[in-house]
C-alpha cells in the first residue's frame, strides 16, 4: 500500500541540463475532481468518480468529506464515495484552512441540509481572495450567514430560494458555490457573468447526471432549475489542463520534445499560442488527445497576461516566468486574477535570474543560463515553476517545501523522471 502523500519527502533534488524526451499522460483535474466530491453530498447513496489524481488535495477533501459523514475508498484512479441521508452539515477549520476549494462544502450542505458551518479557507496565499461573492449570492437565494470565532454560520430553514445573481467578476468558486447551491433550490437561478472554465463545465455534467436541470454551463449566463431531489451518479474527471501545461513548459524549458498525452487540447489554447510565439514547435492531435512539443535553444521574449478562461490561465503563470527566464530579450507579464501571487521571483532570482514585480506586473530580463542553488517551493505552482527551471539550470537545485506540488501532481516526480530528468526526493 502507497504510503499517504502527507509523508513523503518535503525536499526535490534536481540536476539539470539533461533536455526532457518521451510522453507523459495527466490524469483528472485537480480543479474538477473536488467539486465532484463536494457535489456528490447533494445526494445519499453511492457515487463513483473515475480518472482521479493521487493529489494530497483529494486527500483532505475525502477528510473534509469524512467528517460530514460521507465514506470515500479509493481503488487506482476510482473515487467511490457514499453519502449519509442526513450529512453533518460541518466543515472544521484544521481541514478548511488546508485547502480554499473546501468552501464549496458551504452552497451544497445548505442546499441539502438548510444548516452549514464552514471555517474560513486557506490554502495558498495569494492576496486577498475574499468569499463576500459567495455570501451575496447565497444570501440573495435566502440564506442568512454570521461569522463567529472564525467559523461561517449559514442557514437557510426553508430551504434556499431560486433568483438572479449578476457576479462582480466572474469568479470560478463564486460561481460553483452558487451552482451546487441552486440545483436543489425552489425555482430559477440564473448566474450571470459566470466563470467559463472547463472545470465548471464539467461539473455541470456531473451535477446533471444526477438529474439537475441546468443550462448554459460554459457561457457567461447559467440558468438553474431547481430539481426536489438528486440521485448518485457515475463519472469522469475532464483531464488536467494545468498538469498538461506544466508537463509542455517543462519540455519546452530543458529544450526537450515532449508528447502530453489524455489531455483536451482545446483547453489549451492561449497556453500552447503563447508557447509557440516564444519558439516552441507544437504538434496537436485532437482525435489522439495529445500535444508535442519541441523547445528552443532559448524562447523568444514576449508579454503574457492571465485573463479569465479563455484567457491564460493564472496557474500558468509561474511555469511561464521560469521559461521566460532565459529568454532572449524583456519579457512583461501581468497577474489579473491574484494578487500577491509573485513570492517565487526571489527564488528565481537566486538561480540567476533577472525578475522584477511592479504591482501587478512582474519584467522578466532574460539571462543566457541558470544556476542550481537551494530555493523554497511556497505553493503549487511555485514548486512546479522552480522545477521547471531547475531543469536548464547548470548544476543541483534543491526545492524545499516540495509537498505543495502534490497538493496539484500525481506522480511529479516519477513522470519527470522518465522523461529523463535527474530527479529525486529527500
Amino acid at each position: 500500500m502507497r504510503r499517504s502523500l502527507l509523508q513523503m519527502g518535503d525536499s526535490l533534488i534536481v540536476r539539470g541540463g539533461t533536455p526532457l524526451s518521451g510522453t507523459v499522460a495527466v490524469l483528472g483535474a485537480k480543479n474538477a475532481v473536488l467539486k465532484h466530491m463536494v457535489a456528490s453530498l447533494l445526494a445519499p447513496g453511492v457515487h463513483t468518480i473515475d480518472n482521479v489524481p493521487r493529489i494530497l488535495d483529494v486527500e483532505i477533501m475525502a477528510r473534509v468529506l469524512d467528517h460530514v459523514g460521507a465514506r470515500c475508498e479509493r481503488d487506482g484512479a476510482r473515487l467511490t464515495i457514499d453519502v449519509p441521508d442526513e450529512p453533518n452539515p460541518e466543515a472544521p477549520l484544521e481541514l478548511v484552512r488546508q485547502m480554499r476549494a473546501s468552501i464549496l462544502v458551504l452552497g451544497a450542505l445548505l442546499a441539502r441540509t438548510g444548516v452549514a458551518r464552514v471555517a474560513l479557507p486557506g490554502g495558498d496565499d495569494f492576496g486577498s481572495r475574499p468569499i463576500d461573492l459567495h455570501v451575496r449570492g447565497l444570501e440573495a437565494m435566502g440564506a442568512t450567514f454570521d461569522l463567529r470565532h472564525g467559523v461561517l454560520h449559514g442557514s437557510a430553514p426553508d430551504g434556499l430560494v431560486g433568483t438572479e445573481v449578476i457576479l462582480e467578476i466572474p469568479s470560478v468558486g463564486a460561481t460553483e458555490n452558487l451552482l451546487l447551491a441552486a440545483v436543489l433550490a425552489r425555482g430559477t437561478t440564473v448566474i450571470g457573468n459566470a466563470a467559463r472554465e472547463p472545470e465548471l463545465t464539467d461539473l455541470a455534467e456531473y451535477l446533471q447526471k444526477m438529474g439537475a436541470k441546468i443550462d448554459g454551463a460554459g457561457t457567461s449566463t447559467i440558468e438553474v432549475h431547481g430539481v426536489p431531489h438528486l440521485e448518485p451518479a457515475a463519472h469522469r474527471t475532464v483531464p488536467d489542463r494545468l498538469e498538461a501545461g506544466t508537463y509542455l513548459v517543462a519540455g519546452a524549458m530543458s529544450r526537450g520534445r515532449v508528447t502530453v498525452t489524455d489531455c483536451r487540447p482545446e483547453h489549451l489554447r492561449m497556453e500552447m499560442g503563447k508557447l509557440a510565439d516564444a519558439g516552441c514547435l507544437i504538434d496537436v492531435d485532437v482525435e489522439g488527445s495529445s500535444i508535442t512539443i519541441q523547445g528552443p535553444e532559448r524562447p523568444i521574449a514576449l508579454d503574457v497576461a492571465t485573463l479569465p478562461y479563455p484567457g491564460f490561465h493564472t496557474d500558468m503563470l509561474p511555469q511561464m516566468v521560469a521559461f521566460l527566464s532565459v529568454a532572449d530579450g524583456t519579457s512583461l507579464v501581468t497577474e489579473n486574477i491574484y494578487a500577491g501571487r509573485f513570492r517565487y521571483l526571489g527564488e528565481l532570482n537566486r538561480m540567476g535570474a533577472d525578475v522584477h514585480a511592479d504591482g501587478q506586473h512582474v519584467v522578466i530580463r532574460g539571462v543566457e543560463d541558470l544556476s542550481g542553488c537551494e530555493v523554497d517551493g511556497c505553493d503549487i505552482r511555485a514548486a512546479a515553476a522552480l522545477t521547471i527551471a531547475a531543469l536548464r539550470a547548470d548544476g543541483e537545485t534543491m526545492i524545499t517545501d516540495a509537498h505543495h506540488v502534490d497538493r496539484g501532481y500525481d506522480g511529479f516526480v516519477p513522470k519527470l523522471a522518465a522523461l529523463g530528468a535527474t530527479i529525486s526526493r529527500t
